[in-house]
């Protein structure tokens, strides 16, 4: 199986390099999409080896996403792994993720981090738990931790979704508009790295943007 990993970036320079050389000692080709980062992210991610896609501004995770998709389907890859650049996501579950879609008819592998929860800040379980519960009911299919951007994704899927959104959200629109396409999004037990970061979502914004979101597609399904 053809597979790019695509790293959506902004400000990773701490960690970029390394992540990067882990998955090329892999064999696997890396795309990172900067996303206006104003540090070294891009310099660091092409000394390790990856490809860049550099934007000049913070044009948010959805719309850098679905540059890493567009190109991963005009280069013919089969599938697309998508990981968050701060080094939360273990390279060593890689080959997890390409094992079971060899075999599996799931054209979308999310990671599932709900098994083990203990170093998982506090706010951040909570939202996982109620997002992955609300996101469940509308795709109608059981999606354990519905927030996790470490994925594997079949061109399947990539080739038939639409984008309506650009931010955070773009993650959510993906499992719930693969659903409706009748495709199959299977949970994958992942090991994840908490080291006190700041998360660059903003709690008030994006969970605004997100509800807007949900409720539109609820409306749309309605009518």
């Amino acid at each position: 199986m053809k597979t790019c990993v695509i790293i959506p970036s902004y400000n990773e320079e701490k960690e970029i390099f390394k992540l990067v050389s882990a998955i090329i000692k892999q064999g696997l080709v890396v795309l990172v999409i900067d996303d206006g980062s104003q540090d070294n992210t891009s310099k660091f991610a092409q000394q390790a080896g990856a490809l860049v896609i550099k934007n000049k501004t913070n044009e948010g995770k959805g719309a850098s996403l679905a540059k890493g998709f567009k190109y991963a389907l005009e280069n013919n890859f089969d599938a697309v792994i998508t990981m968050d650049g701060d080094g939360q996501h273990s390279p060593n579950d890689v080959p997890l993720f390409l094992k079971v879609a060899s075999y599996s008819s799931s054209v979308i592998l999310v990671g599932n981090r709900m098994q083990k929860t203990k170093n998982m800040p506090i706010m951040r379980l909570l939202t996982n738990k109620f997002m992955s519960w609300l996101i469940s009911l509308v795709a109608k299919q059981k999606i354990a931790d519905t927030q996790c951007g470490f994925r594997l994704i079949k061109k399947e899927a990539l080739s038939k979704i639409d984008f309506s959104t650009t931010k955070y959200e773009t993650e959510s629109e993906i499992l719930i508009k693969s659903s409706r396409l009748g495709f199959k999004i299977e949970s994958v037990p992942i090991t994840t790295i908490y080291r006190g970061e700041k998360s660059q979502i903003n709690p008030f914004i994006d969970t605004l943007r997100f509800l807007k979101y949900i409720i539109r597609e609820i409306w749309t399904t309605k009518h």
